[in-house]
Parts: C-alpha cells; structure tokens; sequence
C-alpha cells in the first residue's frame, strides 16, 4: 500500500510514475476522498473545541440562567455533530483505503522502461545451452514413457492442470524440496518455516493478493480459508501487526509449500505438462530488512535462487522487469529463467521481488530503529527458491538422452537414495 500523505504532497507525480505501469492511473478519486478526510478532521477538531468551550462556560454560569442552557444546547448540539463527522469521516476512510488497497506498487527508478516482457532486460546468464545429437523432447512426453508423470489420471481423479507423480517421480519432486530447503538453511542463513496451507483473508490483503487477485484465489467460503498461492504469504505475515527489533533484521525464512492458483485469464496456455498447473510445489524464500539494506538483500536473496541451479548445473539467464511488466506489489523484480531444450525457450523458474514498504504497510509490520524514536516500516523481499515442479522440467527435459532415460545431477543424487539415471 502506498502512503497517502506522501501521494496528497505530490498527487500528479505519483500519477506520472505509477503510468509507467502502463495505461493511465487515475488519482483524482483518491485526491477528492483525501481532501474530504481533511476537511472532515478540521471540522471535527472544530466541533471538538467549541464543545469544550460550552462545557468550560457551563462550569462558570449559573445553572438556573438562560446562559446556562444555551451552553448545554451548544454542548449537546455539538456532541450531536461530532458523531455525525466521525461516521461520515469513517465512511470516507474506508473508501480512501478502498482506492489505496487497489493501488499498485510504485516501480523503481532503476527499473527498465517497457510495456511487455518483450522489453525486459538481459542482466547476467550462467553456463551454457546443452548440446544434443538428438532432437530433445518436451517434458510430458519424457515423464509419461519413464512412468514418473501421470496426467490423465490425474484429470480422472480431479480435472485438467493436475499431475500425479509416481515412483521416481515423486521421489525426484520430495527430493528437490529438501535438496533446496538443505542448501538455504545450511548456507544461506534462513530459518526453515512450515505454514499452515491456509489462510485467512488479512494475509492474503497484507502481501498484496487481495483485493486484486481474489478470483484467482481457491476461497473456502464456509470456513473463510483460502489455499496459499505461495509461501509468501503466510511466512510474511508471521509478523503482521508486530514490531521487530532492529538487531533482529535482516529476518530470513525460507519454507515449502504446496501452491494453489485458479490461473484465472491464462486458459488456453501451457495447457500441457507441468509449467502451469493449479496445485505445484515450491520453495520460498522471504526476508524483512531495514529500508537501507533492501536493495542489497534484493541482490543477494536473487544469488541464492541462482545457487540452485548452478548446483543442479542447469544453464539459465536472469531478467530485470521493465515497468510494464512488473507484478502487483513488486518496486523490482528479477526473473531467473530457465533453458528448456524440448520446448526451445526460457521460462521462468523464479521471481524475485523488492517490495519496499509496500506490504509492510499493509501489514503493519514495523521495527524499532532507535530507542525512543516511533518504530518504521521494514522492507519486505521474495524469491521462489525455486519453483519446484519448474525444476523437474528442467531436469527432465536438460538431462534427457537418446534412449529416453533422464541423468541426475550429482548434487541431487544423495537425495534420490543414489539414483543416477531414471530408465524407461
């Protein structure tokens, strides 16, 4: 959520940045709503003082003169008017908000300018494409002839954009969870987390999932449980309404969670396989810094996603999001993506993200810089570390070989009972 004092100071250039988004942002509802709310507190404080000076005259008149009672009426008037104010002020409160919770990120000045991922930009890449004297096949077709990916079953027993894993299949998925889990927590310093898988409605608003992304959301309207989309957003919200210390910071989590989206507006793509489904696996990983610190934290969380795949000895490149194409709450984003020979192209296989204060502020997650001095908000940053089903697509479809088997990668074979190699 963006800070409506600082907007109320500069509306037109807060309007000028958020149109690099794309398209026109208009404020001019938010800009009404807020002089409203200002007119409202100056009157309330106006009604406040005049009933205290009735209230101060009544303590000095007689109680049986005709002043008296114009006192008490201008007393009893203005506490009528107060009320009055506060009602029409909490009204105009919620429609502020209303329009703030709907209001996206502001991008980065470092961020690229552009309109579509088609303007993104090429900030560092690792290894190499792999050669094949072969002609490489996509993933679903190497998963259902080695008898480790099961998707008509799981249309069966669910519907479409469902996978059942089997054998060494389920054994590659669980292994790559601890493999990542493992390397976060051991080297990179964060705290392993395991969540609830789900959530109430204050969570998903606190990350910036609602009210924007609620139909894609799979809500339990009975209970008021929503399945996670991601990690995100319970461990962010471990600290919704709390302040942190600041020789706490940074924080640093990591967890898995299996990841629930209706993939609302995207039907019709990647309908095949594992790159786009409606329950997958991931890794997360999610810090809370001091603002002067989030830029490099950004850098670094960023490193360690990429740390999975050069361990895994997969070739991938890293992207830096043009303004356009930025998701809802992200100030900058990275996107590491992934070479997939049997479809020929990068795909994204992590976001890695720099909120700043923006869901902080929604949150209400704060930390104490100095004693005596009000608590600020901190910076919030995520990564998929890594999207893990995206993972066992590329690790299928980069390991193939000409008789169909798949070649594991020896940083995953102690987590695979010392599997090398997944035949027919």
């Amino acid at each position: 959520m963006l800070d409506i004092r600082l907007i109320s100071q500069d509306l037109d250039g807060f309007a000028r940045r958020l149109g690099r988004r794309g398209g026109r942002i208009d404020l001019e509802p938010l800009r009404a709503l807020d002089h409203k709310r200002r007119a409202l507190i100056t009157r309330g404080d106006e009604l406040r003082h005049a009933k205290g000076a009735a209230e101060d005259a009544m303590k000095t008149a007689d109680k049986k003169s005709e002043a008296f009672g114009q006192f008490r009426d201008q007393m009893r008037q203005a506490a009528l008017d107060i009320k009055a104010v506060e009602a029409e002020l909490e009204g105009v409160l919620a429609s502020l908000n209303d329009e703030l919770l709907n209001l996206p990120n502001l991008p980065d000045d470092a961020v690229p300018e552009g309109a579509t991922s088609d303007d993104n930009v090429v900030v560092r890449a690792w290894g190499e494409k792999p050669a094949f004297d072969f002609e490489p096949v996509e993933h679903w077709t190497l998963g259902e002839k080695l008898g480790i990916l099961d998707f008509e079953r799981a249309t069966k027993i669910t519907g479409p954009r469902f996978t059942v894993y089997r054998g060494l299949g389920a054994r590659l998925e669980r292994a790559l969870i601890s493999f990542m889990l493992d390397l976060h927590t051991a080297e990179h310093g964060y705290t392993e987390i395991l969540p609830p898988f789900m959530v109430n409605a204050d969570s998903m608003r606190g990350t910036g999932q609602f009210p924007k992304f609620r139909e894609e959301a799979f809500e339990m309207e009975k209970d008021g449980y929503l399945l996670v989309p991601t990690a995100e957003v319970p461990v962010t919200n471990l600290h919704r309404d709390e302040i942190l210390e600041a020789a706490a910071l940074p924080v640093r989590y990591t967890a898995y969670t299996p990841c629930f989206r209706r993939e609302a507006g995207s039907y019709g793509k990647d309908t095949r396989g594992l790159i786009r489904q409606h329950q997958f696996n991931k890794v997360e990983l999610v810090q809370f810094t001091a603002p002067e610190d989030s830029e490099a934290a950004h850098e670094a969380l960023t490193g360690h996603a990429e740390e999975i795949l050069r361990r895994l000895g997969l070739h991938y490149r890293v992207v830096d999001l043009c303004a356009g194409d930025l998701g809802f709450s992200a100030a900058r984003t990275y996107d590491i993506e992934v070479w997939l020979p049997g479809q020929k192209t990068y795909r994204e296989i992590s976001s890695c993200s720099n909120f700043r204060d923006f869901q902080a502020r929604r949150a209400a997650i704060r930390y104490r810089a100095e004693a005596g001095r009000k608590p600020a908000l901190v910076h919030t940053l995520n990564g998929s570390g890594l999207a893990v089903g995206r993972t066992v697509v590329a690790l299928l479809e980069n390991g193939q070989q000409v008789d169909g088997s798949v070649r594991i990668p020896k940083a995953l074979q102690p987590y695979m009972g010392g599997v090398e190699i997944i035949l027919p």
